[in-house]
C-alpha cells in the first residue's frame, strides 16, 4: 500500500448495519442490541481497536516464523486507555512463550513498532468528509 490510496465503498444493509467493501471482501459491522443494532457483528470501533492489536501481532508472529522460534503460547494483549471519551493510550504487552530466547526480545518489540496501523494513527491523518451529488459518487 505504500504510495497507494485505498478506497472502500460503504453499504448499509439493513437496521444498524454498515459494511465495508474493501479488496473484494465485505467487512461486516452492526451495533449491539443495547443501542438497537442486532449485534450480529462487531461494531466499529470494536474493528478499530483489534485493527492495532492483529498488526502489531502480524509483525510478532512473522518475526518469529522467520528465525524459527515458537509461537505456540505467544500472545499480545492490549490494553485502550481513555480520559473520558477520549483515547489517550494504547498499551500492547508482548506475551512471551516459555523458554523465548532473551536475545530477541528487543528486535521482537522492535517487530510489533512496525506495525501499519499504529503509524497511521501516530502520523494523525487529516480527515476530509464531504458530500457528493449522487451522479458524482458513482
Amino acid at each position: 500500500m505504500v504510495g497507494m490510496d485505498l478506497e472502500a465503498t460503504i453499504t448499509f444493509p439493513g437496521g444498524k448495519r454498515v459494511d465495508a467493501d474493501l479488496y473484494g471482501r465485505s467487512i461486516p459491522t452492526d451495533q449491539p442490541a443495547a443501542v438497537g443494532g442486532e449485534g450480529t457483528a462487531p461494531e466499529p470501533f470494536a474493528l478499530f481497536a483489534a485493527s492495532i492489536g492483529t498488526c502489531a501481532g502480524f509483525y510478532v508472529l512473522s518475526f518469529c516464523q522467520a528465525r524459527g522460534l515458537p509461537a505456540e503460547g505467544l500472545a499480545l494483549r492490549q490494553r485502550l486507555r481513555f480520559d473520558g471519551p477520549k483515547l489517550v493510550a494504547v498499551e500492547l504487552d508482548v506475551v512471551l512463550p516459555p523458554g523465548f530466547p532473551d536475545r530477541y526480545r528487543e528486535a521482537l518489540l522492535r517487530a510489533a513498532e512496525g506495525c501499519k496501523v499504529k503509524k497511521a494513527i501516530e502520523a494523525q491523518p487529516r480527515f476530509v468528509v464531504r458530500t457528493l451529488p449522487a451522479e458524482r459518487a458513482a
